[in-house]
């Protein structure tokens, strides 16, 4: 919503990161984190192209606390995109959605579904079932409110900080 402080998580190239900062408006503010600069340029470049300037990239392990080097308690809604498959501690990755969160924040996990046939994304057994990341979040204190339809070859999940 026009006005929100959002979190994208491992934002790689800004896929999710663009869109949202124009959601947002100049009265919002987008972290995009990544724990490669590569990426983090191009969605610099990309912010200042399209006079984004609500944009601040961030380089940061989000698998360490603290990692996203956000303070406590400021961000409306955290995106975690595809990246919990990568993470050797994807439970840490949301633990760190906890702290930033506000009160009632809001939590959305969109991950490649090890259901779905094709030959996009990773390995099927690299990927995290809906079950698990749903579990991932409950042990991080948060409440599965709904899910949406993320693509083909994804699944969405919307939570709330407790």
């Amino acid at each position: 919503e026009k006005g929100q402080t959002v979190a994208d998580f491992g934002a790689g190239h800004g896929y999710f990161t663009i869109p949202i900062a124009r959601a947002v408006g100049g009265d919002g503010r987008v972290y995009a984190i990544d724990i490669q600069q590569e990426p983090l340029d191009v969605i610099a470049g990309k912010a200042k192209t399209g006079h984004l300037l609500n944009i601040h990239a961030i380089r940061g392990n989000l698998e360490t606390p603290g990692g996203s080097t956000l303070k406590d308690r400021i961000i409306d809604t955290v995106l975690v995109s595809s990246i919990l498959f990568q993470a050797q501690h994807p439970e840490d990755i949301l633990q760190e959605a906890h702290r930033v969160l506000r009160e009632k924040g809001m939590l959305v996990i969109i991950e490649w579904d090890p259901d779905a046939n094709g030959y996009l994304g990773p390995a099927l057994d690299l990927r995290i079932s809906k079950h698990k990341a749903i579990q991932l979040a409950q042990d991080a204190s948060f409440e599965l409110t709904r899910e949406f339809e993320a693509g083909e070859y994804h699944y969405g999940l919307v939570f709330v900080r407790k």
